[in-house]
């Protein structure tokens, strides 16, 4: 793909292409890897940011990485790490950069689904292109309707395909994936996911992508105009949601959510510090020789560490939660879940909008300097962290414990 500057408004073509992935074959050495990836990409993060370039080339490295691959179980060739290791990736890759962070969300959640889903031909086909290297773009959110789970897209089954017809919004991924899942209900209601190719007659990208931040992720638009695909393609998501046999799809969406906000969090704390050792100079009234050395400024940084490891370490138990879930569904193990993963979000959210924000009033007025780039956690923070309300977290964590209410079965919850 040739260089893309996000949101010109342009359909972008299919992506060429590319060689198979290497294969990774456990938890250790899928966090080995993602250091080594993060590190790359992390080079280049604020030119990237400030010129809207699209991450083309790092994307590219990430799927020769093999880390799209992580969570295919081994029955099927993949590492089948824990949770708590794909937590610990993405908040590697989300604090280099945090589009590319978002951008394995929807893919890894995909994975899941099929993974609980999907029958066990679709299991063997999809999991061979993942671990191939083969990365997922998303056609879930539309715009225009009450809420987020109204969707206009429909699907009709004519001889062995399905013809979809909508318009997706936010779609991320889209624009460099090779697959597109297609979000459609059926007559019943009932949604599904329809894996169209990339390159598939009728699925147009449009790079209309326009938020002031998560910049890199290209969420733009996806027009379907009668796209055909094939039914062996089309995986019963519903399946995941069903309140007698849940599974833990839902919690592993919002895991991966909290982890892209760790590890921005983490980003920014790091800034912050290395800024105020380095550029940042004592305030007037301080004795400190060096703003390093002020009081004020150490107390707030201290609360900082402390609020980023409580949000860290409730990540870790929600990954261990999810372990259990995957492992042992039921209703009561899939709640815990979804549980645990509410609290870290709380957590997490908090802190990448604190952190980020902070990083101005901690590192001074120099840091707003528009060639640092530092406004981009912000901003990144600030758009990704809208994806569900936190709220709303606060009251399924207070109702679960007093009523002993389990928390609604979506992707947002």
């Amino acid at each position: 793909m040739s260089t893309l500057v996000v949101g010109d408004g342009r359909v972008v073509p299919a992506p060429a292409a590319r060689p198979a992935a290497h294969v990774i074959r456990d938890d250790e050495e899928a966090i080995a890897v993602a250091r080594d990836v993060a590190a790359r990409i992390a080079d280049g993060a604020v030119e990237r940011d400030r010129q809207d370039l699209f991450p083309a080339t790092e994307l590219d490295l990430y799927s020769d990485s093999g880390l799209w691959g992580i969570t295919v179980p081994r029955a099927y060739g993949g590492a089948d790490v824990s949770y708590g290791t794909v937590g610990h990736v993405i908040r590697l890759i989300s604090a280099a950069d945090s589009s590319i962070g978002q951008l394995t969300q929807n893919h890894l959640a995909t994975v899941a689904v099929i993974r609980s889903t999907g029958t066990e031909a679709q299991k063997a086909d999809l999991f061979a292109e993942i671990l191939a290297g083969k990365r997922f773009g998303n056609a879930f959110s539309e715009t225009g309707t009450r809420t987020v789970r109204d969707l206009k897209t429909r699907f009709v089954r004519d001889g062995r395909d399905v013809v979809v017809n909508g318009v997706k919004h936010y779609a991320s991924g889209a624009l460099a994936a090779d697959l597109v899942q297609i979000v459609a209900l059926d007559d019943e209601g009932r949604s599904w996911l329809a894996i169209a190719d990339r390159a598939a007659p009728g699925l147009t990208v449009i790079n209309d992508w326009a938020a002031f931040g998560q910049r890199g992720t290209g969420s733009g638009k996806v027009l379907i105009e009668n796209v055909r695909v094939p039914e062996r393609r089309v995986v019963a998501a519903w399946k995941a949601y069903l309140p007698e046999t849940p599974t833990a799809d839902s919690a592993i969406s919002q895991f991966i959510q909290s982890a892209i906000d760790a590890g921005l969090a983490e980003a920014a704390i790091a800034e912050t510090e290395d800024f105020v050792r380095t550029r940042a100079r004592a305030w007037v009234d301080s004795a400190a020789g060096r703003a390093s050395d002020d009081p004020y400024t150490i107390h707030a940084l201290g609360g900082l560490h402390v609020r980023l490891s409580a949000a860290k370490a409730l990540l870790d138990v929600a990954g261990r939660a999810i372990d259990v879930a995957v492992e042992a569904p039921s209703p009561d193990s899939v709640a815990a879940a979804q549980i645990a993963v509410a609290e870290s979000k709380i957590l997490t959210t908090e802190i990448a909008i604190e952190s980020t924000n902070r990083l101005f009033e901690l590192a001074g007025t120099a840091s707003t300097d528009r060639a640092l780039g530092l406004d981009r956690f912000w901003r990144n923070a600030r758009v990704h962290t809208l994806h569900d309300p936190v709220r709303w977290k606060y009251a399924i964590v207070g109702d679960y414990y007093l009523n002993g209410r389990r928390p609604p079965l979506h992707p947002w919850s």
